[in-house]
């Protein structure tokens, strides 16, 4: 596929919304959250804007990808600053050609030149170990509720990014999406029927 990637501007926030919310409905709940989760995200301090990518072809938007500045609280209270992935979108008809893939790999490049350390993430391991990811557990990273599990995983940018770094991850608020704030968003936009699928988590 003969796509570019480039920065997110402005005039493309509501496309990249609508691509967002038809990449992830109905994905992991009836319905989703994470077009209103990259709304959010653009207005605070956390969004990395030099890291908001977007992939076209076609002269349309087929895929997003966006981070924000999260950290590590160690016991002691000391704060290491990395990087937290996601929501990474793409377009349901241009899924499994290998876009995620590229806006993963560009970015990735892009996030170390500019000096960060380490990417940490929930998602699911099957997909992410290719590009290096690794149970979070091994680097002693413990979500903020003190938890481990598969789909907890962290990626050194640089040999020994993680070295003698451990703790509590904490990502940016942004994530926390009430019912009330997600039904008024929704109906900005197209209405969509819900669904239960096989793929929802319980």
């Amino acid at each position: 596929m003969n796509m570019s990637i480039r920065l997110e501007t402005p005039d493309d926030f509501r496309e990249t919304e609508i691509l967002t919310r038809d990449a992830f409905w109905d994905v992991y709940k009836p319905g989703c959250d994470e077009h209103l989760i990259i709304h959010k995200m653009r207005h605070i301090p956390a969004f990395v804007n030099e890291l908001d990518f977007v992939a076209v072809y076609d002269n349309r938007i087929i895929g997003n990808i966006v981070f924000t500045r999260a950290k590590i609280v160690h016991e002691s209270n000391a704060e290491y600053e990395v990087l937290c992935m996601g929501p990474i979108s793409v377009s349901p008809l241009d899924q499994r050609r290998g876009v995620g893939s590229k806006l993963i790999t560009h970015s990735f490049g892009c996030a170390a030149r500019m000096g960060f350390r380490a990417i940490i993430i929930f998602g699911n391991p099957n997909y992410y170990h290719r590009f290096g990811f690794v149970t979070a557990q091994g680097y002693n990273i413990k979500t903020s509720e003190g938890e481990n599990f598969d789909a907890f995983m962290a990626l050194e940018l640089y040999e020994n990014s993680l070295k003698g770094i451990e703790g509590r991850f904490y990502a940016d608020p942004v994530f926390r999406v009430n019912n009330e704030e997600l039904e008024a968003f929704e109906n900005e936009f197209p209405y969509k029927e819900k669904h239960v699928t096989a793929t929802q988590l319980k």
